[in-house]
């Protein structure tokens, strides 16, 4: 695992390419940085309640909201009717905003540096992951019918190609058009010659005449 692993670079930047140990450690991070953000916004939000009075009344989060129609916050929160309730509902989106940001941003960066380790546009993100989600909701509204049989195939036909490519397979070996292969070997090249004349270095010793030790 290279240094970048334990950067931002990891689980924000779209560049490059990472192997299935690398992809598994970054959902991982990724997720335990999600809950910490999400700590800390609930601690904004009983701080806001603290501030101006209003009382949480419900906690909604759902993930897949961005899919209704129309798309929705994922995270909501319910204040009464006390207090300046529009301040309260605008200052807990704006600090709720880049979680959330970061909470989409990371797995999409980290799946589709994973696609690019096995040759494979960022694009195939769609027919992984936002096709099944789609294809769930078409299916809920067509109900118990033949065509919502047919989408639920395709749907768990999908999520499992797309977890075999992420999960299971291995990267192309050697370098591609999205950078060299994770796993090859560092190249340190051949080690640099001395700037110093050796010869120059060494000493002699003189040698005196006379007999030898055992004479």
């Amino acid at each position: 695992m290279d240094d970048h692993s334990t950067s931002d670079e990891l689980l924000l930047s779209f560049e490059g390419r990472i192997n299935r140990p690398i992809f598994w450690y970054a959902l991982y991070t990724g997720m335990i940085a999600c809950m910490v953000r999400l700590v800390v916004l609930m601690f904004w939000v009983f701080v806001l309640d603290a501030i101006f009075g209003t009382g949480v009344t419900s906690v909604h989060l759902n993930i897949y909201d961005i899919f209704n129609d129309p798309p929705s916050f994922p995270f909501r929160i319910g204040f009464g009717d006390s207090g300046p309730v529009w301040l309260v509902s605008t200052l807990f989106y704006a600090g709720a905003t880049p979680f959330f940001v970061f909470a989409i941003r990371f797995p999409t960066a980290t799946a589709v540096k994973r696609l690019r380790d096995r040759n494979k546009s960022g694009w195939w993100i769609v027919p992984f992951f936002t096709a099944p989600i789609l294809l769930g909701k078409v299916r809920d509204w067509l109900g118990d019918s033949y065509p919502a049989d047919v989408l639920m195939f395709v749907l768990v036909a999908l999520s499992l190609w797309g977890f075999a490519e992420m999960f299971c397979l291995r990267g192309t070996r050697g370098p591609s058009r999205y950078g060299p292969d994770p796993l090859a070997p560092l190249n340190r090249g051949p080690l640099a010659a001395p700037n110093w004349d050796q010869l120059r270095e060494q000493e002699y010793v003189r040698r005196r005449a006379g007999p030898s030790a055992g004479a």
